[in-house]
């Protein structure tokens, strides 16, 4: 049930003084599926497996405190009726030293008891958000193009620690009212039982009020969790992108996005509160009705000498002590119902299944030779109603060059995405060395490819840490080696930490060609057959993309190489060079082939050369990269 569809008790409440009218569509994080208490607790349970072993011994702890309670409570009788009615203070020493033992033994115990719950709690929460984060790793790039970063970190931290109050703080909680309610049940039956089934009359309205009170604090706080998602993904997305937020001067507007954000969480908070509020001193009229009752009959009884004066005030507190694990069974009961809607939003994302699983007999080859194939290939993206790909073919042996060019929107980066398996191909077929990609393990057919993508994804650590990405097990020496082949080593040992050197979120203290040269290196240090280069020289100025190309040719040599390049400057050595446009093959052949032909690829090639009567220093540029290596300038890709 979603809020619009709440009593309007509840919505009036989530309106609260702002009244902003609750509404669907344009909201950040949408509204997570309802699952059932039961099937909560079905879904979790496996995550306590190691922690089952303990759970006996937490009962027993949690039943000794209730026992030390009801041992004081019978001491503090004896010392009313044997020592303070009559006067006779005799008693009084034994009865002080077993009030002391009894409080210093509770003590311990509860100690010890406080101590076992959090580390139960604690293991049972490393393991579920490890195993939740894991599953997130696992699932497609389409999970992550439609979903906002913000509310996954939200659904990874706070609704994960409320699953476990959930489950297993909520299992022993309920255990440990349960044996408190038993045993002072017990108490109050062996001290006077007429006063006891007195006491019960008012159970059921316990229950009544805390059933009522659950529903609606299950939708008020589904609400809560998604406000908080919400809050998440818009700080997320406004941090993020800092940089363009200042550019633009959209702060005032930033912060008005985000004050709004906050505005629906405050409302979904409010209404919260007020339900409890509401809750509370109604148990509170609930539990004074009941003691009324049991004071008019106890002071009856005990102008009867039926009930002593100790035994009336024990009896008493008995009673206080009995309706507080009822209060808490029914808090509880609340709680429950309010963390099962964190629950309902991580089930929603450990329900989604990877789009490109492993097939049952996938295969894990060794080392590949580097033949790759597209075989009358087409793709759409989900939810789209055009094919980006549409019966594309091509072919490209090992150790040779392959470049995907064409104007912006062709499907070249498509073809990126396809070959590391990001997607597959809705018709025809991908190959690597005579395989389906579809044949192979996901992790052995991406330990085959080595990428440099348009985007330079550089990680908040050292330099080290981030060309090692690769590979892990690369020793120094390898590290090195690749940090010299993408002439990195230079820069890189003129920073005062070398590669200790901390670059920043994003790689923020370095410059895009250092960032560029990093990435290389990485791709170095992977020695995968096949290279996949995605707009290697995107974002550069001329001279940082010239000076590039150097490192882009000793990583290129003798690998499988696939280049993806709206600048054709740099294609021109490829062995074979596809022109791809609105999806599909218009041409191929090499660079000079293809300009004989005069067709796409010589209108965009024009583009990029000067025409005759143009200035020199622009053509120079040109020349550099056309004429073939030499000291100052590499040969083109």
């Amino acid at each position: 049930m979603s809020v619009l569809g709440a009593p309007r008790f509840v919505r009036n409440l989530l309106q609260g003084s702002f009244n902003l009218p609750l509404s669907e569509s344009g909201e950040t994080v949408a509204q997570a599926p309802a699952v059932p208490v039961r099937d909560i607790v079905r879904r979790f349970w496996p995550y306590t497996r190691s922690q089952r072993r303990w759970l006996p011994l937490l009962i027993v702890l949690s039943a000794v405190s209730p026992l030390f309670e009801g041992g004081e409570l019978w001491v503090f009788k004896l010392l009313i009726d044997d020592v303070l009615v009559p006067g006779d203070f005799g008693a009084f020493g034994p009865i002080a030293l077993m009030f002391v033992g009894l409080t210093v033994g509770r003590g311990l115990f509860s100690i010890a008891q406080s101590l076992l719950s959090t580390w139960l709690s604690q293991r049972f929460l490393l393991s579920l958000r490890t195993s939740f984060f894991r599953h997130l790793q696992g699932l497609s790039l389409d999970f992550f193009e439609r979903r906002q970063l913000g509310d996954m970190l939200s659904r990874l931290t706070g609704d994960i620690a409320a699953i476990e109050a959930f489950l297993l703080s909520g299992l022993t909680s309920t255990v440990f009212y349960v044996l408190r309610l038993v045993i002072f049940t017990c108490a109050l039956l062996i001290l006077n039982w007429q006063l006891a089934l007195m006491s019960f009359a008012v159970l059921p309205l316990f229950w009544l009020l805390s059933r009522r009170f659950s529903r609606l604090l299950k939708l008020v706080s589904r609400e809560k969790r998604r406000r908080t998602g919400s809050i998440t993904a818009a700080a997320e997305q406004s941090l993020g992108n800092v940089m363009l937020v200042q550019a633009c001067n959209r702060q005032d507007w930033e912060a008005e996005r985000f004050h709004q954000e906050g505005v629906r969480k405050y409302q979904a908070e409010m209404a919260s509160t007020r339900l409890r509020a509401a809750f509370r001193p109604l148990i509170d009229l609930v539990e004074l009705g009941g003691a009324f009752i049991v004071l008019g009959m106890g002071v009856w009884e005990l102008s009867t000498g039926h009930l002593t004066l100790g035994g009336l005030l024990v009896f008493l507190t008995l009673l206080s002590r009995m309706y507080s694990p009822v209060r808490g069974l029914s808090s509880l009961t609340n709680s429950v119902y309010s963390a099962s809607a964190s629950a309902e939003r991580v089930i929603e994302f450990l329900d989604q299944c990877p789009a490109v699983p492993d097939a049952p007999d996938a295969e894990s080859p060794a080392r590949a030779a580097g033949l790759v194939e597209l075989d009358h290939v087409s793709f759409r993206y989900p939810g789209t109603d055009c094919d980006v790909l549409h019966d594309v073919s091509v072919r490209v042996m090992p150790g040779q060059t392959l470049a995907l060019v064409g104007p912006s929107g062709a499907g070249k980066s498509t073809v990126a995405k396809l070959l590391l398996r990001f997607y597959d191909p809705d018709t025809g077929h991908i190959r690597l060395d005579g395989r389906d990609l579809r044949q192979l393990r996901l992790d052995s057919l991406r330990d085959n490819v080595a990428v440099v993508l348009q985007e330079v994804l550089i990680f908040d650590g050292t330099i080290r840490d981030n060309i090692a990405y690769g590979r892990p097990d690369a020793g120094e020496e390898e590290i090195v080696a690749a940090a010299r082949a993408a002439d990195a080593h230079t820069f890189i040992a003129a920073l005062p930490d070398g590669y200790d050197t901390v670059v920043g979120q994003r790689g923020r203290r370095l410059s895009g060609g250092q960032r560029q040269r990093l990435a290389i290196a990485r791709a170095m240090v992977r020695d995968a057959p096949v290279l996949l280069l995605d707009e290697p020289t995107t974002g550069l100025d001329a001279a940082s993309g010239q000076r590039i190309l150097a490192p882009l040719r000793r990583l290129m040599d003798g690998r499988t190489t696939v280049v993806i390049s709206h600048n054709l400057l740099t294609v021109q050595d490829a062995d074979v060079i596809v022109v791809l446009e609105r999806g599909r093959v218009v041409d191929s052949g090499t660079h000079d082939d293809l300009l004989a032909r005069n067709g796409t690829y010589a209108r965009l090639y024009r583009l990029h050369v000067p025409q005759p009567g143009a200035s020199g220093g622009a053509r120079c540029g040109v020349e550099a990269l056309a004429d073939g290596p030499t000291a100052e300038s590499p040969r083109a890709i």
